[in-house]
């Protein structure tokens, strides 16, 4: 029975994750990669294991935003060729980095997501860049690769940063950078994953279950986008987010 309960709480995870990344595209890998941390995987298996969930989630999510004509097909192509090379290297780190260090990078990257999710309207709103500027483009070409990096390091996916870029560089609405920043993660997340494999580090079962999860969550949130309120998904699970990485700054604490 204990087993069973196992197993409804990966699919169960999984559809919250699937659900709330669509909406937010932000990945549903950070909620999943915590919550593969929480029951004590290592680094590489955490990483390995959420990403073959975030790929399931970016599949369905493009699927359906694809029938919509809501995704940017030729910004999401440059993004993702830029972000693969991240995506590779950040799979061979994941299998190198410290336990604990990995909860408080994660932490740290959930306080950052925490607060763009809840400040985010205020963030696009009044710092939009101009891709003329060389700087700019420095910016935005550097931070993709970065996502790819972050994305196969963690298993988050790297829509938390590649929904900020099309927003506040590109001038992209947030119904438009959300489905093309899930088209971006399905590349990404399926060169990380791939990656993954060859290096032996996800768990099959978890992965599976979580990934039932997720494609369904996906198609519900991709459907549900324009009838929720964002800023109230946004708030909820930015405290999430910040209590989250709290429990894990905590777990390091006790074992320094």
């Amino acid at each position: 029975m204990e087993g069973f309960f196992l197993y409804a709480f990966f699919v169960f995870i999984g559809l919250i994750a699937g659900t709330l990344g669509s909406m937010i595209g932000v990945g549903g890998g950070i909620i999943i990669s915590p919550a593969l941390t929480l029951l004590g995987l290592s680094p590489p298996q955490i990483a390995g294991t959420s990403l073959f969930a975030v790929s399931a989630t970016s599949i369905s999510s493009t699927i359906t935003y694809a029938k919509l004509k809501k995704i940017q097909y030729t910004l999401g192509i440059k993004m993702a060729i830029l972000s693969i090379p991240g995506a590779i290297i950040g799979s061979y780190f994941s299998t190198n980095i410290d336990p604990a260090y990995f909860k408080v990078l994660l932490a740290l990257i959930l306080v950052a997501t925490g607060i763009y999710l809840i400040y985010k309207k205020s963030i696009v709103n009044e710092n939009l860049l101009s891709f003329k500027s060389t700087w700019v483009k420095i910016l935005f070409y550097s931070s993709t690769f970065v996502a790819g990096f972050i994305s196969s390091l963690f298993g988050i996916g790297g829509g938390v940063i590649f929904v900020p870029l099309m927003i506040m560089i590109i001038g992209l609405t947030m119904n438009l950078a959300a489905p093309t920043s899930q088209f971006i993660l399905m590349i990404t997340s399926l060169v990380g994953l791939t990656t993954h494999i060859i290096l032996g580090n996800p768990q099959y079962v978890p992965a599976v279950l979580l990934s039932v999860g997720t494609f369904g969550g996906a198609q519900i949130g991709s459907r549900l986008i324009s009838k929720i309120s964002e800023q109230k998904l946004r708030l909820i699970l930015g405290i999430t987010l910040f209590a989250i990485s709290i429990k894990l700054m905590f777990d390091y604490y006790l074992v320094t």
